[in-house]
């Protein structure tokens, strides 16, 4: 549940095609300071017992369940086979039973990776100073490349991305640029989460409050 310590939520532009086509797509985001760099015990804690729950029979029925067939079914939508690129809670759940369990790997990672596991919507993570404002949504134009500079991989024309005005950011549930993604001594990230068709808004405000309280953690 929400706390009145915490940062309001904003809205992103989806662009007008894609709003079309997806009239429930939306995308939301909300700016957080980084209470530390090393991993929270308490995290680590509650991302034990979630492992717990994602035993084999779990992870073999997880995609029957409302939210992780939403993300499976959007993901044909868009032109990715769930088959061959897992959607995250199924990447979660698959990586759970060859490790055995969730390994903390550090604050933000470990934040990101409890809002998945408690909500099955997929959080990234941005540098606050590279993605200073709410991102959108937008097909990916012909010659853009992932982050700026030469060096930069370019993009497939018409592929989702996560983009302010200074261009492309992150891919939908895929690759953050080099340049957006938030560096070992970030002190604050911009959270950002995509609501698909069949996921109500609550599960996608859910994921965002749990991320941001993980991180607040003193």
């Amino acid at each position: 549940m929400r706390t009145a310590g915490e940062a309001p939520l904003e809205h992103g532009r989806v662009a007008g095609e894609l709003a079309v086509e997806f009239p429930d797509l939306d995308i939301v985001s909300v700016e957080v300071e980084i209470a530390g760099r090393r991993a929270d015990p308490g995290v680590a804690e509650r991302l034990a017992v979630l492992a717990d729950r994602f035993r084999g029979r779990r992870a073999v029925e997880l995609r029957r369940e409302p939210v992780p067939a939403a993300y499976r079914v959007f993901f044909r939508h868009v032109g990715i086979d769930p088959e061959v690129r897992r959607t995250p809670i199924e990447e979660a759940a698959v990586v759970r039973l060859v490790e055995g369990g969730h390994r903390s790997a550090g604050r933000l990672d470990d934040a990101l990776l409890l809002a998945l596991l408690e909500t099955a919507v997929p959080v990234t993570a941005l540098d606050a100073v590279r993605a200073d404002r709410p991102p959108g949504l937008r097909p990916a134009v012909r010659g853009e490349r992932l982050g700026r500079g030469a060096a930069a991989p370019r993009l497939p024309a018409g592929r989702i991305v996560l983009a302010d005005r200074g261009g492309p950011l992150a891919e939908l549930f895929g690759t953050v640029a080099q340049d957006a993604a938030p560096g070992r001594g970030a002190s604050r990230v911009r959270l950002v989460a995509v609501r698909i068709p069949g996921v109500p808004a609550i599960h996608v405000e859910e994921a965002l409050w749990t991320c941001q309280e993980a991180l607040s953690l003193a």
